[in-house]
């Protein structure tokens, strides 16, 4: 026996699927590093700031960029960026090869291209202010030497 006819059509069930957030990309690097520290939420916020200040004076030609999803810093080439997953300090990842000859009793690791800075709070922000500016010159001195 032959199946009868429907007498109403079949109803279109609509799927929804989800949309990605229109938003509008920065129009510059400063622009973009404010944004994701409005945006940044962490313990050490106030000292992530303050050791952002000191690496932008440190020396005319250091750019600021966000890159790995941080604040990163750069100077004819990429030399440092923050490591923000860590919760209880601020966490440096200088990733220029030059810093390998750059010696500091802050800088650690034995890695063959890059070194780790870390601070755990305001008071090691503070007190190693200068020895990090001085680091951060003499990475720049090298990378304009490269």
């Amino acid at each position: 026996m032959p199946a009868k006819p429907r007498k109403t059509p079949r109803k279109t069930v609509a799927v929804k699927t989800a949309k990605p957030k229109k938003t509008t990309p920065p129009k510059d690097d400063a622009t973009a590093v404010a944004a994701y520290m409005t945006a940044l939420k962490h313990p050490l916020k106030a000292e992530i700031e303050a050791v952002r200040t000191i690496i932008k004076n440190a020396h005319p030609d250091i750019a600021e960029r966000i890159k790995w999803n941080a604040p990163s810093y750069h100077s004819k080439e990429d030399m440092v960026t923050f490591h923000v997953r860590p919760q209880d300090c601020v966490h440096l990842v200088f990733h220029h090869p030059a810093i390998v000859t750059i010696a500091s009793p802050l800088l650690t690791g034995d890695y063959k291209d890059r070194r780790m800075l870390m601070l755990k709070d305001m008071k090691a922000v503070r007190t190693h202010a200068k020895e990090l500016t001085r680091i951060l010159q003499a990475l720049v001195k090298k990378v304009h030497e490269h």
